[in-house]
């Protein structure tokens, strides 16, 4: 396995283990609670991860509306997506699901593009 060109702790296996998860529309908050952190831990996490290109994010397109500001929604580029499975491998042995029920069959895939994604 390489050795991932960011600094590895139990924070930052949560934030891929959240990013793993079936959920398509993952926004800081969000991936915040699926990882069980705080949000002053999860967004620097996303930034270097996003930094190492393990993830990709793009700003909300639709109009905020009454629920607050834009969310920027984030997701596993498709080096991230197995350099995550294998660091999670390596470090814990399996890869749990936190946020979902076991899917027998299940495998965890990129998010899908939406609009908004260049």
């Amino acid at each position: 396995m390489d050795i991932p060109p960011f600094r590895v702790t139990a924070a930052t296996l949560d934030v891929l283990e959240a990013l793993l998860g079936p959920d398509d529309q993952l926004y800081g908050l969000r991936i915040a609670e699926n990882a069980g952190r705080k949000t002053g831990s999860v967004y620097p996490i996303l930034a270097r991860l996003e930094e190492a290109g393990w993830v990709v994010s793009a700003w909300e397109q639709d109009e905020p509306s009454a629920r607050g500001p834009r969310r920027r929604f984030y997701r596993l580029s498709p080096d991230g997506l197995g350099a995550a499975r294998a660091l999670l491998l390596h470090h814990r042995g399996a890869i749990r699901q936190r946020t979902a029920p076991a899917v027998r069959g299940f495998a965890p895939q990129p998010a899908p593009e939406w609009r908004g994604w260049s």
